[in-house]
């Protein structure tokens, strides 16, 4: 009896320990980070990035180059743009030139959907897209590609072929048909506003009531883990296609039923959200001209205590540091942590000395509006 009291006495003291360490643990994760810590955290990951940007696929180093333009205007990062030009003008060539072969449509809409794999949000897409075979086609590859050569200033090969083509397509009953929403929403807001982008038809409103249909805020604590996470990044991404993804600052007011929604629901944000998806909500604020709105600072917060030292990145929610899967994630932890004063539209690689010469033969150059 006499060993028993001190044992219960200690395991007692143990868990008063370990609520008190919970208890501060949970104070420094809400803790303000200094902004030196921000700093470096970003400079450690840019430059882990640069020093193995060669080892990065085309698609990747494309995609990190065009938003580190966009953040820094510096030509540098025009080359990594420019290979990503080589690829979509190739592309857009491949499929827009044989546009007016309907079979030649069928088999390489088909061949888009079964590259969209065999996991459980694969299905889903997959029994979504049952209704528009060929959505994805003229989506996924004819608006992506076009779009992204029209951001670079610059129009692609057989481009009228390519208006036809889409403006003849039902983009609308895909684009708002409920269970398409449910599984890909920021997808198919990017589709909407690059249609609009290029002149084949402009869905923006209708998407939006379609998306607030399926999502009405009063139905939110229904809604799964997963599909909290693909409303979230449909709202997301309204915000940064209006910005032309990082070109521009969006109205505050025209966005503000997604900012406010943001703030009311930080919490369950930070609980629920990838780290993707919590960086783009603060990024959201940022182009929203909003850095000092709470928010900020907490997905700072949230993203910074992922930042894994050994890695200098943030790694996926299983700890895989890859720079190839991981880079969308880490060039967004950058612009969170060091958004710019200014933003720089391009890079316009008609324009630039460092690729106007280089261009693929392919495309020409748009004239700039006088």
């Amino acid at each position: 009896m006499t060993m028993m009291f001190p044992l219960k006495r200690s395991l007692a003291s143990l868990i008063l320990c370990a609520l008190s360490y919970g208890s501060y643990a949970r104070d420094m994760v809400n803790a303000p980070v200094p902004a030196f810590d921000y700093q470096q955290i970003s400079s450690s990951i840019q430059t882990h990035l640069e020093r193995h940007l060669y080892q990065l696929p085309p698609r990747v180093l494309g995609h990190y180059g065009i938003r580190m333009y966009r953040m820094t205007g510096d030509e540098k990062y025009a080359n990594a743009a420019l290979t990503d030009l080589y690829v979509v003008s190739s592309t857009q060539a491949f499929y827009a030139c044989q546009l007016n072969d309907k079979q030649f449509v069928t088999a390489q809409a088909q061949q888009a959907i079964d590259k969209l794999g065999k996991g459980p949000r694969a299905k889903a897409r997959k029994k979504a897209l049952a209704p528009f075979p060929e959505f994805l086609f003229y989506t996924d590859i004819l608006l992506r590609t076009s779009s992204r050569i029209d951001e670079f200033g610059l129009e692609g090969p057989c481009h009228d072929q390519l208006l036809a083509g889409l403006k003849a397509s039902d983009l609308k009953q895909g684009l708002t048909d409920p269970a398409m929403i449910k599984a890909w929403a920021a997808q198919l807001i990017n589709y909407a506003y690059w249609a609009k982008q290029i002149g084949v038809g402009d869905y923006i409103e209708q998407y939006k009531q379609a998306f607030n249909a399926v999502y009405p805020a009063n139905q939110d604590k229904q809604l799964s883990k997963a599909q909290f996470r693909n409303k979230l990044y449909g709202m997301t991404h309204f915000i940064f296609a209006d910005s032309q993804y990082y070109q521009r600052s969006v109205d505050a007011e025209k966005f503000a039923w997604i900012l406010s929604y943001f703030e009311a629901n930080i919490d369950r944000i930070l609980t629920d959200a990838t780290a993707d998806i919590i960086t783009e909500v603060g990024i959201s604020f940022l182009l929203a001209g909003q850095e000092n709105n709470p928010v900020v600072d907490k997905t700072k917060a949230a993203i910074s205590a992922q930042y894994n030292a050994e890695y200098q990145v943030i790694p996926s929610p299983r700890g895989n540091p890859d720079l190839a899967m991981g880079e969308h994630r880490n060039v967004l932890a950058i612009m969170l942590f060091n958004w710019p004063k200014t933003l720089h539209k391009g890079p316009l690689l008609g324009e630039l000395s460092a690729t106007k010469h280089l261009l693929p033969k392919q495309v020409s150059v748009l004239q700039s509006p006088q």
